[in-house]
């Protein structure tokens, strides 16, 4: 339908600086306040969502297994239970290392560099703090999870037929997330104490920061 005077026709949108590929094709730089720990958590980012393809192709053969030879497997919906839940529990430290978690922002967007610096730090220590608590009680579940009451190890299973142990593996890994996660935000706090007041661009990688 052609644009008329009263319906005109409608512009392209503009592209968001908050994007996490930049204009040329290429990836967003993990933000310096991250640190090398934040790089180093990037880094290995593509382990992690290669999970879920392996779970893809995973659901893809149990679906021809049990549709087309009616010899259904034990361990597929498990297994890809398992690793989706490792991808979105390492998702978790990665939306932290590049500074991208959950934040309000109605004061923030309108805070100058000064108090909008204080918003960072204060944002960072109360995430440090709840991430530790959070290690903590993780710790408390690995415990059951992982030992028998004797000391001996032994992984909490899943109780089906198959009876994998990724119950236990899972809140293992979910441990030492946590540990991982309290790092990165006592990094952030740290860097964004460091930084200037007037620091510019710091959560888009271009700020002031230090390892």
């Amino acid at each position: 339908m052609a644009p008329t005077p009263e319906k005109p026709a409608h512009s392209d949108i503009p592209p968001t600086p908050d994007l996490a590929i930049e204009p040329d094709g290429t990836p967003e730089p993990v933000p310096t306040v991250s640190g090398l720990f934040g790089r180093a958590v990037d880094k290995i980012s593509s382990i992690f969502a290669l999970g879920f393809l392996l779970a893809m192709g995973i659901l893809i053969f149990e679906i021809f297994m049990r549709h087309v030879f009616n010899s259904p497997t034990l361990w597929a919906h498990e297994t890809t239970t398992f690793l989706s839940a490792v991808g979105f529990v390492f998702g978790g430290l990665y939306c932290a290392s590049r500074n991208k978690h959950i934040r309000v922002v109605i004061i923030y967007d309108i805070a100058g560099p000064r108090f909008r610096r204080a918003l960072d730090i204060g944002i960072s220590v109360v995430c440090a703090i709840s991430s530790g608590f959070f290690a903590w009680a993780a710790w408390l579940m690995v415990k059951r999870a992982a030992f028998k009451p004797g000391g001996d190890i032994h992984l909490e299973t899943t109780g089906s037929a198959f009876n994998a142990p990724y119950p236990g593996l899972l809140k293992i890994f979910m441990l030492f997330v946590l540990i991982a996660l309290t790092i990165q935000f006592v990094i952030l706090t740290i860097n964004y104490m460091r930084a200037k007041p007037d620091y510019a661009g710091a959560n888009s990688g271009t700020g002031t920061g230090h390892d």
